[in-house]
Order: structure tokens, then sequence, then C-alpha cells
């Protein structure tokens, strides 16, 4: 399949559906008595829903999507964009009042919900624009129940040929500085170039085995939302975790040979292991620290002596593949995006014989922008950029993107939109540098968002304006960067320093803030931010980068304290 010449994401999903075997097993959700759908049963399932969704709205209408990951989501999904509509991801786990202004901003004409407990977090807050709801188990309100949709034998094989490259085909929202999420606008394109440089990567491991994705990082995350179509290109079995507290036992189940995840897991993942490794004692012990430093030095590509090779040999039987075993034992690659993924946890993932391939992106940019190679590992970095973008380094150091990949723009915000998108150029606003090699590695960052562990965007000011709301607290500043949770500096007078005092005003805070916004920690001071100590601007915005300088110590201390 040339990749090139394919219009839509549509398109590329019936051509692939007409290329396997129908009868081939492709999506399972791994909850208990969950059924398995093969190609063919997919297929007529998103034909039966894009006849009836085309019923249902004009070309260019939004449907909003909000549920948990399984099969009736991809097909909701490709069924929404087949019907000429646009389709609006959103969490599950976003605030009320995130809730509140999506709705307001996409005014979504179809509402796609999967059961009642999803429902009733928008529910207050559906506009008369929307005009159709259809959900996947029964809700309060009257609505289209997919599996009536699925019964109805009268339906026509329809495939939207309309649909251009250049045309939108999601809208996923992510947070902006001002506060409220702002929402992407991606194009058929755009998505379609990341799956050619992801093809590139991804399909030369396909060869030893048929490719097998566990899938649990949210389909309204705009990492997994390409993924889906990777999956799709691939010919890929997809199995859908059914959490993430059962994930290691669902890698067992599913034994998957690709698997796309955030920061968050590896760290985690790297953490547990090494506990495990910590306990072990005698010759056990010797094996492990050689697995680790002989694997290390493979990663390098350092020359190994004779008997080195040999200890690496026993390594690779008695300890790699027990490992790799524990998670099904066919993984090829973990993939990592959506953060920073750091060096210690890269280097040791690889040396133990779990190949863990970092990459770098943003939602604006579909979202990848550069992924490192199976067998040209360099963790340090986050890979060459993909064929199908142009990546350079502005005079300040500044990464900017340029390709089919980058969005169509914010929607609704032609000036946010211009203010990051000069002569074709996305200004990334993080800071890097392109090595000898062409792999890109990224040094630091120049905009405000926190990307957390989980790799999800989160805005400071719109917490720290939260907290100063209360006229108890002077200033604040929200600090979390590839961390797990929130933590935050508080600038406090004298009088108020009674801790009980200020932790019910954050607990309070912490009620209308969604799972990732929430404040876990906090450290109180005294001194204020200002123009004459270096800590403000003469336009009075917070110095991030001179704060943290200053008070690093005791933001950390938050993190190591139980």
């Amino acid at each position: 399949m040339e990749l090139s010449k394919i219009n839509s994401l549509v398109e590329l999903y019936f051509k692939k559906s007409m290329e396997v075997d129908g009868k081939k097993p492709f999506l399972k959700w791994l909850k208990p008595n969950k059924p398995t759908y093969n190609w063919n049963e997919t297929t007529d399932s998103i034909y039966k829903i894009s006849n009836k969704i085309k019923n249902l709205i004009k070309p260019g209408d939004r449907c909003l999507i909000l549920s948990e990951n399984r099969p009736y989501w991809l097909m909701s999904d490709i069924a929404v964009m087949n019907a000429g509509g646009i389709s609006v991801p959103i969490f599950t786990t976003y605030s009320s009042n995130d809730y509140e202004y999506i709705l307001k901003d996409c005014k979504p004409a179809l509402i796609i919900v999967s059961d009642d407990n999803q429902f009733k977090k928008i529910k207050d807050f559906i506009n008369p624009e929307t005009k159709h709801i259809i959900s996947f188990e029964k809700i309060e309100k009257k609505s289209l129940l997919i599996s009536d949709i699925l019964n109805e034998e009268n339906y026509e094989r329809i495939v939207n040929k309309n649909i251009k490259r250049s045309m939108p085909a999601c809208i996923i929202y992510t947070s902006g500085t001002s506060g409220n999420p702002k929402g992407v606008v991606l194009s058929h394109g755009g998505i379609l170039a990341n799956c050619e440089g992801a093809y590139d990567i991804l399909h030369p491991l396909t060869k030893k085995r048929d490719p097998i994705f566990l899938t649990w990082l949210p389909l309204s995350h705009s990492y997994e939302h390409a993924v889906q179509f990777i999956q799709i290109l691939l010919g890929a079995r997809v199995f859908y975790a059914e959490s993430l507290e059962k994930l290691l036992s669902n890698m067992s189940l599913a034994k998957p040979t690709i698997m796309t995840a955030v920061p968050r897991f590896y760290q985690n993942l790297y953490n547990k292991i090494y506990i495990n490794f910590n306990k072990q004692k005698g010759l056990k012990k010797i094996l492990i620290n050689k697995t680790i430093e002989l694997g290390i030095k493979n990663l390098k590509k350092l020359k190994l002596t004779f008997t080195q090779k040999i200890v690496n040999f026993i390594c690779n039987i008695l300890v790699r593949k027990k490992i790799q075993k524990q998670f099904g034992g066919n993984l090829q690659a973990f993939v990592s995006g959506g953060g920073a993924l750091d060096k210690n946890v890269g280097e040791f993932l690889n040396a133990i014989g779990l190949p863990t391939l970092q990459g770098y992106g943003l939602t604006e940019t579909s979202p990848v922008v550069s992924c490192n190679l199976p067998g040209n590992i360099k963790v340090e970095t986050v890979g060459p950029p993909f064929k199908t973008n142009q990546v350079k380094i502005a005079d300040d150091g500044e990464i900017l993107v340029k390709g089919e990949n980058v969005m169509l723009g914010y929607w609704n915000k032609p000036k946010e939109t211009d203010e990051i998108i000069k002569d074709g150029w996305l200004h990334t606003g993080d800071i890097g540098e392109l090595d000898s090699s062409g792999y890109l590695k990224i040094t630091d960052r120049k905009k405000d968002i926190i990307v957390n562990h989980g790799g999800d965007n989160i805005s400071p000011s719109k917490i720290e304006n939260l907290i100063c709301n209360n006229e108890k607290i002077k200033q604040s500043l929200v600090y979390g960067d590839k961390k797990n949770y929130l933590v935050a500096l508080l600038v406090v007078d004298a009088q108020n320093k009674n801790d009980s005092t200020i932790r019910s005003i954050i607990e309070n805070l912490n009620k209308n803030l969604s799972i990732i916004e929430k404040i876990k920690k906090f450290y109180l001071i005294e001194e204020e931010f200002t123009i004459e100590n270096g800590l403000m601007t003469p336009t009075l915005k917070l110095k991030r980068k001179k704060i943290i300088e200053r008070y690093k110590q005791d933001l950390e201390n938050l993190y190591n304290k139980n």
C-alpha cells in the first residue's frame, strides 16, 4: 500500500480490510466475557454505524466520543469520519469545567458515550446543537443503543470518497496556557504522514512475528489515537487492556509484540524490576549485574571481549529470556512517547532485554516528530525525525517542525494558531539540538506547559490562578514536569502559615480539578516573587526557571517525603 497516495484514514481502513483475511482476529477487549471481532465483523460494524451517523449529521459536524478503550471506540471513530463528521475524542478524567468548556467550544451535533457513568459527567453541559446521542450501554437519557444499530440487517456499504488529505479528521483537546483546553485540528494527511513514518520503524519487526498490540493508553490521547491507525496499517491484532492495575497480567495473556506507552509506565516498570533485582543474592545477583553491565555496553555498541560474549550469552538465557517471558515472551519493542524518558530507565530496560524506543512529538504534530530506530537506539535522544516532516533548530535553540503532520490550527483560535505556526514552521516550545547522526535531543522546555510522567499536558497557570483566588495565598507556582503528581510552592503571610488552614484550601480546590491537575503536596514560603528579586518579569509574569532554581531542593523534597 502506497501511503502517500491514500486520501483519508477511512480509505486506509477499507483498503487494508480488503488485503487481510477477513476471518483473522482483529479487536479484543480483555474484560471477562467480551467477544473477539475479526476484520469482517469490524468492517460490517463500521458500515452500520456509518449509515446511522450519516443520517444524523451534516458534513463537517463535530461528533464527541467519551468512552474507555474498547472495540466500539475504533469502530465509532472511523464511522464518524466515514459519515463526513469530525471526531472529537475527550478524556474520561477531565474536570467538569473542562467538559463544560469543550462542549461549548466544539458544539457537537452528536455525542457517542460508553455508559451512564460517563454520561453523567457531561449531561449538564449538553448544548441545543447536540441533536443525537449514541451509547454503548443504556443511559438515563434516550439514546440510540449501539447494539440496536449493529443488529440492523439492511445497510449500505458506503465508503466516503469525498475526503481529502487536507480535511480535518479530528479535534483533540490539549491544555492551553490561558487555562482552557485548546482544540487541535488534525488532518487526515497529518495522521497518515505519521503512519508512514511509524511504518518504516515498526514494519521490520513484523517479519519475525505477526504484530500484536496491547492498548491501555486512552484512545482520546493523540498518541494512542494515531497508534490505532498504525495498527490498522500493519494488519495487527489489537487487545484492549482491562485496566492499568491488570496490565501485567493482560500482557501475559495478549503476548504483545509491540506496546506503546508513556514514560510513567516505564518508570514504574523500572522501579518494580529494580526492587526485585535488589532482593537477589549470590550467583543470581552477579548474573543480574552482568546482564545490566553488558547490556548497556551492547546498547552503546562497545566491543565485548570473547569472555564477555560468553557471559552475555548466559545472561540472555538465564536472565533476559525469563524477564521477556513475564511480558508474554514475544515483545519486539516498547515505544515511549508523550514525555521525556529518563536516560537511566531507557538504558536499564534495553539492557535487560526489553527493547525501548523513545520518540518525541506534540498533539500539534499528529503527534510524532521523531523516534529511535530498532538496533540503533541512542537513549539520550528521541531519534531521527520522520522522513515525512522537517526539523530545524532556531537561533534561540527552539525546535521547529514543518510538514503535513503539522496541525491545521487550533479550533476557533486563529490568533493562537498564528502565534505557534509561522511561515509553515510549528514552534514547539522545546529547546533541542541535532547530533552528527541527525538524532534529535531535547535539552530544555521553552514553554510553561507541564508534561507529567503520563504524557499529559497540564497548564500550571490555570491551577495557579485558581489557587490565588483565595486571599490567604498571595502567589503560587505549580511544579511537576516529568513527575507522577503535581506539587506547589505557595507564598503566604506569616500569620497564614497555619498548615491545616492552607491544606483545607488546597483540598477544596482539588475537588474541582481533574485527577492529573490535583495538588498532592505543597511548600509554604513568605518571600514574594517580585521584579526586584528577579523572580518576575517587568510584565509581572513568573520567571519559572529562576523560581525553580531557587527552590529546587524544597520542591524535590516533596517527592521524597512519604
